[in-house]
């Protein structure tokens, strides 16, 4: 439309040039008419008027043509409006909730359907990004691997024991610099480090329990509770490094997961699918790797990674794979550069490892390996 008016305007300005020209023309054709006698020279000078005139024709077949073009728009802009009418009327069948609910959906399937395609076998970690140091030796601290792009909330949480106090930060811009948050108070105290914000709400393990709480967030109330059968707790079966990291959630590409180990698999990682909305146990894994062994260890792909320390020198030593229940022995190198980690989950939206490292907020980015396998194979 703004073309088309551009030339509108350039072609009023040669009509109304060429209209003198049109007016001497004119006057010329009157006086030869009246005179009926006229020379090659005047007839030639009338040729040469013709000429000028003849751009003339171009230009009125070209407003012929945008006049089609008009109609056509308002048709297509009369269709348009009756398509929004009819949206608006479908609309209008859903209360807002519902709405709201449909998306969620939808942006969760679309979500697993993009994790899924870019899944793979990790090969490399880079060299560690340090966001902010604050907080004390021991924390966590997290983004909602389910929320969509634009939402970038991180959540603290320092310490590893009796801890309520959660912190929301509106960006990681702000969680840099230490401002624009709200406080939640959680009902029950925590237990180690091992917490994960999936889909709004706080996945954690109830202080002195083998007891796994869901808090949801905008309600700031529990979701649901339930104790995790047989599962260590209070130190029974930590990390390493100790800090009551009997329990650890974990959330990849498949799901919200947790790891953990009992007196029945002698002190031995298991790993299970658990349900975000229940909390119940779906299928579980025996990986045969001594907990107290491993310094951290965290998912992709359904895949369990663990090193072999939380201190200096420590390396991505070996992998559980679950989707066929075996396991081999890896030597991915890992950079632990404040020497001591107690924290160490994988983020499959944004496809970094987050870190707490002797008061550090750092970063991972990693490399996977993918395999994408058509539908005839």
């Amino acid at each position: 439309m703004e073309v088309l008016d551009l030339r509108t305007f350039r072609d009023l300005q040669y009509v109304r040039n060429t209209e003198t020209l049109m007016k001497v023309l004119d006057t010329k054709l009157r006086a030869t008419d009246s005179q009926r006698s006229s020379n090659a020279k005047s007839f030639q000078e009338l040729k040469d008027k013709m000429k000028q005139l003849l751009p003339l024709i171009p230009v009125l077949d070209q407003y012929k043509s945008d006049t089609k073009m008009i109609v056509q728009l308002k048709e297509e802009v009369r269709n348009l409006s009756n398509v929004l009418l009819l949206i608006q009327e479908e609309m209008g069948a859903y209360d807002y909730e519902e709405l709201q609910q449909r998306v969620m959906i939808l942006e969760a399937r679309l979500h697993a359907c993009m994790q899924k395609l870019g899944c793979g076998k990790l090969t490399g970690v880079s060299n560690p990004i340090t966001i902010r140091a604050s907080g004390s030796r021991f924390g966590s601290w997290m983004t909602d691997t389910m929320a969509p792009s634009a939402d970038n909330r991180v959540w603290y949480m320092d310490g590893y024991y009796k801890g309520r106090r959660v912190l929301e930060y509106r960006s990681l811009n702000d969680f840099i610099k230490g401002q624009n948050f709200v406080q939640h108070l959680l009902p029950h105290p925590w237990a180690g480090t091992g917490h994960v914000v999936y889909n709004g709400s706080l996945y954690y393990n109830k202080y002195q329990s083998n007891i796994v709480v869901k808090y949801h967030f905008r309600s700031r109330s529990v979701s649901v509770q339930r104790s995790l059968n047989n599962a260590g707790y209070n130190n029974t079966f930590p990390y390493s490094w100790g800090g009551f990291s009997d329990i650890d959630f974990m959330v990849d590409e498949n799901g919200l997961w947790a790891v953990y180990t009992t007196n029945q698999n002698a002190g031995n990682i298991v790993v299970s699918k658990i349900d975000p909305i229940t909390l119940e146990i779906l299928q579980t894994w025996d990986t045969g790797y001594p907990k107290r062994s491993a310094g951290e260890s965290f998912m992709i792909c359904g895949t369990l990674y663990v090193t072999n320390s939380h201190l200096a020198g420590a390396k991505i030593y070996f992998a559980y794979y679950t989707n066929s229940s075996t396991y081999e022995y890896t030597d991915i190198p890992f950079h632990n550069q404040y020497s001591h980690i107690s924290m160490l989950d994988y983020n499959p939206r944004e496809r970094v490892l987050y870190t707490w490292n002797n008061g550090h907020q750092v970063l991972y980015n990693v490399t996977l390996f993918h395999v994408i396998k058509t539908s005839g194979e």
